[in-house]
């Protein structure tokens, strides 16, 4: 077992008296190495929901549950018992209808995120709650050239999210091809972090895990630590890969196998692109396709440095508190042996990909994500607010009340993204998808279509959208999931 950082030692409460005012619970500390966590089981896949005749039909019942990760029974919260819940899977000009059931002890709701669908009444609405004990129906229909690709669901309820994810409440949808792609099997990987106490129940953050955005003391593939994957060489794999991580970012490499990226959250890439490395932000999808090479590899997570508080805290013991200080994390295996299979035909290219570029700006904002010391210039303060930092954006904190962006449906923007905090901030719009233009002074060549989009500490990323085929108001915030809960997010209107 690894030694603890400084941030493990903040987290769990055991650095002594000052440590007691991060609210930390004195967690039971494991790793994914220790015995309680074992793992190598065969990779379970959720179950799956098709539509039928363009329309999908489901009963999602939001519950307390026990389910078994590694050696240990745990207490979680799941979709239908299941961690993940089921996988949506459908075709583009589809339905999905939802009835949502909430038996947990405080209000949910469902966003299907990444999905270009109606924000208003019975869809993607974040404004909607579900109180304990009640139920709600949702729709959803897809436009007929909805792009193709991975996405996922989860809950939006404000003040609620991180809390929600955390303890597992999270599924993936799929959305069909056109036609099949030449692959001898897809997988869908879900990879979410958890943590748990001595009795197996969901720990609670202490209040710098809030502030620094939580991350799980184990890192789970579809429920599972380390599962294997059995493949024989020359098999060509489709992995979707969902980052549905509350805080965590994703670095991830498959050495020894041959790795294209086929797409990122929304749609195909023109042709795949090889690569040695991805980085998945909270929040992001990845298609891969994997060519299976004789041997054993392992699927890695590297930390990612996403900033810390060191510079608003003026230096000390918070310069070792950033995320991203901990070891690669091996998630899962994939164990290629046997016989050497037919080859496949290629993969034929995507479509070519929309580049807003080319059309009328029809406006130009900024948006400033900051965090700033709470009243008093304490990070430690009491009270319901936390009283510890204002996550803010232009300044102001989440009011569902207020609208604070009004744009005409039909337009194109332009916005500017930047970050003003010493902490990346992912920035997630919700039913309409960005087209990344330029990351600081550097310009994007080819169109790169996202719904999280990563604006680096003390960095600027310049962004398109079209507000095309719906009208209606929903949000956009920080896909760190306790800087959303904490303030980080706003509203848009298009009309």
């Amino acid at each position: 077992m690894s030694p603890l950082t400084r941030r493990q030692l903040l987290a769990t409460g055991v650095v002594g008296a000052g440590a007691a005012a991060t609210g930390g619970v004195g967690l039971w500390w494991v790793t994914t190495d220790g015995p309680e966590y074992s793992g190598g089981a065969d990779l379970v896949e959720p179950e799956e929901l098709t539509s039928r005749d363009g329309l999908l039909e489901a009963e999602l019942t939001v519950a307390a549950a026990r389910v078994r990760i590694g050696d240990r029974d745990a207490t979680v919260q799941a979709f239908n018992g299941s961690l993940p819940g089921p996988t949506l899977r459908v075709s583009p000009g589809d339905t999905i209808r939802v009835v949502m059931t909430n038996e947990l002890e405080s209000p949910t709701n469902l966003h299907v995120h990444g999905l270009h669908v109606s924000p208003r009444g019975r869809g993607d609405n974040p404004f909607r709650s579900i109180a304990p004990g009640e139920s709600a129906d949702y729709e959803f229909t897809l436009p007929d050239d909805h792009a193709p690709g991975t996405y996922w669901y989860h809950p939006h309820r404000h003040g609620h999210v991180a809390d929600q994810v955390a303890a597992g409440l999270y599924g993936a949808i799929i959305v069909e091809d056109p036609a099949p792609l030449p692959v001898t099997r897809e997988r869908t990987l879900v990879v979410s972090d958890i943590s748990l106490d001595g009795s197996g129940a969901l720990a609670e953050p202490g209040r710098m895990e809030r502030m620094m955005g939580r991350e799980g003391e184990v890192v789970l593939v579809n429920g599972q630590v380390r599962p294997t994957i059995s493949a024989a060489p020359g098999d060509r794999e489709r992995w979707r890969i969902v980052n549905a991580c509350t805080a965590r970012y994703l670095d991830l490499s498959l050495a020894g196998q041959d790795v294209r990226l086929l797409g990122r959250d929304l749609g195909r890439l023109p042709s795949p692109e090889d690569i040695t490395a991805t980085v998945l932000a909270p929040g992001n999808r990845v298609e891969l396709l994997v060519e299976a090479r004789e041997g054993s590899s392992a699927l890695v997570a590297t930390p990612v440095d996403r900033g810390g508080m060191g510079s608003m805290m003026g230096g000390g013991m918070m310069d070792d508190d950033a995320p991203g200080d901990g070891e690669p994390i091996d998630l899962l295996t994939l164990a290629v042996s046997g016989t050497k299979g037919e080859a496949l035909a290629a993969v034929p290219e995507g479509p070519a990909l929309r580049d807003l570029r080319g059309e009328k700006i029809d406006g130009r904002r900024t948006l400033d994500f900051d965090m700033a010391m709470g009243r008093g210039g304490s990070m430690m303060g009491d009270g319901d607010d936390g009283g510890m930092m204002a996550f803010t954006i232009n300044g102001e904190a989440f009011d569902a009340t207020r609208t604070d962006i009004s744009a005409k449906a039909g337009s194109v923007e332009e916005w500017t993204l930047t970050n003003s905090s010493p902490m990346d901030h992912p920035v997630h719009l919700h039913v309409w998808p960005m087209q990344v233009i330029e990351e600081g002074q550097d310009r994007v060549a080819e169109p790169r279509w996202l719904d999280v989009v990563n604006v680096p500490a003390s960095g600027s990323v310049k962004v398109l959208i079209a507000f095309d085929t719906f009208s209606g108001r929903t949000v956009y915030h920080c896909h760190i999931l306790d800087h959303e809960d904490q303030g980080m997010m706003g509203t848009v209107a298009a009309d």
